[in-house]
């Protein structure tokens, strides 16, 4: 998608969401696959991909793509540096993954980037056919109008007076939430140094100017390239990159010259959505900004890895908010919003099929499943970006295996670069676990992978205590830890 996590392959992703411990473990389900650059679907972990460390020691953005498989014994440890290695399959929104895939979660990938003349002839073919969808409307109403010459007719008018009257719409409406909403939403133009980028979406965080969005949104405008926001009213403004966290999608930017006038959108708390609350979706799919879409949230915490399918790239993970609210290329980054207007979750991945996209751009598009951060986590985040322009990560100081698997993040016999799979002094070697054991849960959410595992830690702060159960041996154990930190992506 243009603003979303779409289309890259990602490494395999669990088979199952965590879900209570009151709750029956649910059986493995197929993930999703990605689209344009900000936007993303979930991809599968390739069997035998490289382990990754976890969380704190090898982590890895806007998707929705999704494989499952037979649970495998778990593979080689994370390699060196962190995140983890790219998913070897599909990207983004795009859909490369390929519609037989299976696996769990989705990676958001983004397209290689496109001339923006191509994002042009898009428009130029939307534009095209909506100038003969007119004239040939125009042609039937003529037809129609010089049969009836003979026959009499009947005008029916607005209003007696024949003036036009507004309509009035109550604040609960979704016309109310858009009308106030669209106001603080920016479509976000970032442009590398070669002159090649995408489009995506984000919104007012702050009065200051501060914008959130994906970081895939921005990727490409890190190293010296350009971006601009563009709102709803046409006024555009350039703007800076305040701080990124690939690892877990999120990116601030702070406009140049910001305008007093700012509104920013009311945050909302993602801990208590429910399955079946509505979601309302802006974004510019495809390039066409203020787009307005609704849907309901049809999961919740649902374990989603993505990334743009690049040699180089990094994988993102997230318990994600899922929600049927048509999100495409485009998309990424910009909110997810609740029945009342407040903000709920980033949009940043979908899952998608490998068919070709809108005007046959090549781009797949939405099947009804995407994927959000929650904002809970997002505001977090952002606020530590502004703060220190470097993101903060929770980690068990622990590498786990990222290979595709129902029965556990296992954690593996050998770090990254051949350190040693448990931190020394870290808070998994404090609590006793060791190279081997198979961690189930985290406090009251099943773990069925390494994925799932970093997606459920990244959830919490450095400082936190959790519940780990493992098993080692056959037998299950219980144990507490507090989380640990580490600062930045690498």
């Amino acid at each position: 998608m243009s603003t979303e996590n779409e289309g890259t392959a990602v490494p395999p992703a669990p088979s199952a969401p965590p879900v209570p411990v009151a709750t029956p473990a649910a059986s493995p389900q197929a993930a999703p696959p990605h689209g344009d650059a900000p936007t993303a679907p979930l991809p599968p972990v390739p069997p035998g991909a490289p382990g990754v460390p976890e969380h704190g020691a090898a982590p890895a953005a806007h998707t929705p793509a999704d494989p499952s498989g037979a649970p495998q014994a778990a593979g080689p440890a994370p390699d060196g540096s962190w995140p983890p290695p790219p998913p070897a399959t599909p990207t983004y929104a795009d859909g490369g993954a390929g519609a037989g895939h299976t696996g769990w979660g989705a990676s958001y990938q983004q397209p290689a980037p496109k001339p923006r003349s191509g994002r042009g002839g898009l428009v130029a073919a939307v534009l095209v056919a909506a100038l003969v969808a007119g004239g040939l409307g125009g042609g039937l109403g003529y037809t129609l109008a010089k049969n009836n010459d003979n026959g009499g007719s009947t005008t029916v008018s607005a209003t007696d007076s024949g003036s036009a009257t507004q309509v009035k719409r109550s604040p609960g409406t979704i016309a109310a939430v858009a009308a106030k909403s669209l106001p603080s939403t920016v479509t976000i133009e970032a442009e590398s140094t070669s002159g090649e980028g995408g489009t995506g979406t984000g919104f007012v965080f702050d009065t200051e100017g501060h914008i959130v969005t994906n970081n895939h949104v921005v990727a490409d405008a890190v190293d010296g390239g350009k971006l601009t926001a563009t709102f709803p009213d046409g006024k555009k403004y350039d703007a800076e990159i305040v701080g990124h966290a690939q690892g877990y999608d999120v990116a601030v930017i702070k406009l140049k010259n910001a305008p007093s006038d700012l509104k920013p959108l009311a945050l909302g708390d993602s801990d208590k959505v429910a399955v079946g609350d509505e979601t309302i979706a802006i974004g510019a799919p495809f390039g066409l900004s203020n787009t307005v879409t609704t849907g309901i949230i049809s999961a919740k915490n649902r374990p989603v890895a993505s990334s743009d399918g690049s040699a180089s790239s990094k994988a993102s993970y997230m318990s994600a908010l899922q929600t049927d609210a048509s999100i495409n290329p485009g998309n990424s980054g910009g909110p997810l919003l609740d029945a009342s207007g407040a903000v709920i979750g980033i949009n940043s991945a979908i899952q998608s099929n490998s068919s070709g996209g809108l005007g046959g751009s090549g781009q797949s598009g939405s099947i009804g499943l995407g994927f959000a951060i929650p904002i809970n986590q997002a505001k977090f985040v952002a606020q530590q970006l502004i703060k220190t322009g470097k993101p903060v990560y929770a980690k068990i100081g622990a590498s786990v295996s990222l290979e595709d698997s129902t029965d556990g993040a296992k954690i593996t016999d050998q770090g990254t670069s051949g350190s040693a799979a448990v931190e020394a002094g870290g808070p998994a070697a404090q609590a006793g676990l060791k190279p081997g054991d198979v961690i189930t849960k985290l406090d009251d959410s099943v773990i069925d992978s390494g994925p799932t595992l970093i997606g459920e830690i990244w959830t919490h702060k450095p400082g936190d205590k959790v519940t780990i159960t493992y098993k080692r041996g056959g037998q299950t154990h219980t144990v507490q830890l507090t989380l640990g930190s580490r600062d930045g992506d690498s």
